[in-house]
């Protein structure tokens, strides 16, 4: 029964050893002459080879799950990770980008593979270190960061590997590459559309939404009326919207918030109410005993039981305002911002420039997720969601 569970936890390692063995039966490319070239002919792939092949050999052996072995095995993973790169550029620099079938070592593609095999027992060895250290700390960051790291590995090894031309999926270093060259440019295109159109619509977009639910709850007959028309507005595609809120607001950035303020007025407006509606009968019967005013039990009791409902309005919103800033662009805006520079670009066939924004929107709006995420886990860490 041991050795049954033991093969369970350790058959990634074992698959990855076996897939790396395999390798070294086949070619890694072609030379200028057309002959196969053996892993000899590539040291720094041999030593990618040996780095990860003692790192699957080591884990299969001993079987350890501890943070040490999840360190050594990451380890492992980024140096067997550079063996294919540098086996791919040396391609490149020797056939050229029209030889792509000087790229399609099979050796080097088994080699991924079991590298794969690799990075999972990795993430399994290092998500149980951080079970066991209750998710606190870098060690909890380093499961996402790695799985995150090997899809974008994935992407550039397969573009770069197979010839993928640059229009229809450029690898990430060249997006990387773009992305330096223009940071004027993009840091521009992130102010016009993040701080101008997606905050500023966002915060009259959720704060309107919120005090309309207040008042809602207090005025019952309102409930009736608004929510029917919140799902409505809310059934209204956004490129319908985006063209009116232009011509009503102009071409700057105040359409722009419009239409975010649209996108994120109603998700407030009933989760906030919903979430005011979750307060127990029995709380409510205790402030009213105590003789406490209706803005009394609101402030004290039913606001902050609403406070999930509540962020997660907003975490949703956050999504959306991007979304209906970036959209509302395609339609009519100044020479800046995302949505210009996205649909400007793709005209050009200058897609490294595209994926460049793509990723700043990306980005910008994780961390923005991720501050409201935190806010929410400071102010409801009480609330039973998180006990």
């Amino acid at each position: 029964m041991n050795m049954r569970n033991a093969w369970a936890q350790e058959r990634s390692s074992v698959l990855a050893l076996v897939f790396f063995l395999i390798a070294l039966a086949f070619p890694i490319g072609l030379s200028m002459t057309g002959e196969s070239l053996g892993w000899m002919a590539e040291p720094a792939l041999l030593l990618a080879f040996g780095v990860a092949a003692i790192a699957a050999a080591g884990q299969s052996l001993m079987a350890q799950s501890n943070l040490g072995s999840g360190i050594f095995l990451l380890t492992a993973c980024i140096a067997g990770a550079w063996g294919p790169l540098a086996a791919i550029d040396r391609q490149f620099a020797v056939l050229g980008a029209e030889a792509p079938l000087g790229l399609h070592g099979p050796g080097v593609w088994i080699f991924v593979l079991g590298l794969g095999f690799l990075v999972w027992r990795t993430l399994a060895v290092l998500s149980e270190a951080a079970g066991r250290r209750n998710s606190k700390g870098i060690v909890a960051l380093l499961v996402p960061g790695l799985f995150g790291a090997w899809l974008i590995y994935l992407w550039q090894v397969g573009v770069t590997g197979f010839g993928v031309p640059s229009v229809l999926l450029p690898s990430p270093g060249r997006i990387a590459a773009v992305f330096m060259a223009s940071t004027d440019t993009l840091q521009a295109d992130f102010y016009q559309t993040f701080i101008k159109s997606v905050l500023s619509g966002f915060l009259f977009g959720c704060g309107s939404g919120f005090l309309v639910a207040i008042l809602v709850d207090r005025v019952p007959f309102l409930q009736r009326g608004l929510l029917p028309l919140g799902n409505f507005v809310s059934a209204l595609p956004i490129v319908g919207v985006a063209p009116i809120m232009v011509m009503w607001f102009g071409f700057d950035w105040q359409s722009k918030a419009a239409v975010v303020v649209v996108m994120t007025f109603f998700p407030m407006l009933v989760n906030t109410i919903t979430g005011l509606h979750a307060t127990q009968a029995m709380e409510r019967d205790l402030m009213r005993s105590y003789g406490a005013s209706y803005l009394q039990t609101l402030v004290r009791v039913r606001l902050p039981n609403a406070l999930p409902f509540i962020f997660n309005a907003l975490k949703i919103n956050s999504t959306l305002a991007l979304i209906g800033a970036i959209v509302a662009e395609f339609f009519g805006t100044p020479i800046v911002g995302m949505g210009f520079r996205i649909s400007t670009e793709i005209g050009r066939m200058n897609v490294e420039m595209v994926w460049a924004t793509i990723a700043v929107a990306a980005v910008s709006g994780s961390l923005f997720y991720g501050l409201l995420a935190l806010a929410e886990r400071a102010t409801t860490f009480w609330h039973p969601s998180y006990r």
